[in-house]
């Protein structure tokens, strides 16, 4: 009896083993550009920047001035496409307030630097001991 319910059992679960095999989807793997990956860094980047800018409480400020909360603008950020995430951190890095004041500082030695070796140049002044004067 064993035997006569075993044969057509066997064939049974052999073409459902192999419909199982074909029933499933190929699996793709292809390789991953370098150009993709530093891509996606560029952009979780952007994103961080700007959510951190929104962290900055004179930022939150303006905001609210304006009557969005910080939430509502983090979920804006979040529907953003990748290009419009990247032009927007670019603008907020171009501003002034997100900016440093390190070259402002360097800009204004420089300039007065400038104007003292001119005058020194004309003699007008005797700052710099390298200006040769003639008397």
């Amino acid at each position: 009896m064993i035997r006569t319910i075993a044969k057509p059992m066997s064939f049974l679960l052999i073409v459902s083993l192999l419909c199982t095999g074909f029933a499933l989807g190929r699996a793709q793997a292809a390789m991953v550009g370098t150009e993709t990956v530093l891509n996606a860094k560029v952009q979780q980047t952007n994103r961080a920047r700007l959510n951190a800018f929104l962290d900055q409480p004179k930022v939150q400020a303006i905001l609210e001035a304006r009557g969005i909360s910080p939430e509502e603008a983090r979920a804006r950020i979040a529907c953003l496409s990748d290009n419009e995430v990247a032009d927007l951190a670019a603008t907020v890095d171009q501003l002034p307030a997100g900016g440093s004041a390190v070259g402002a500082l360097i800009g204004a030695g420089v300039l007065i630097f400038i104007v003292l070796l001119i005058t020194d140049i004309l003699g007008f002044t005797h700052v710099f001991p390298f200006v040769y004067h003639s008397k």
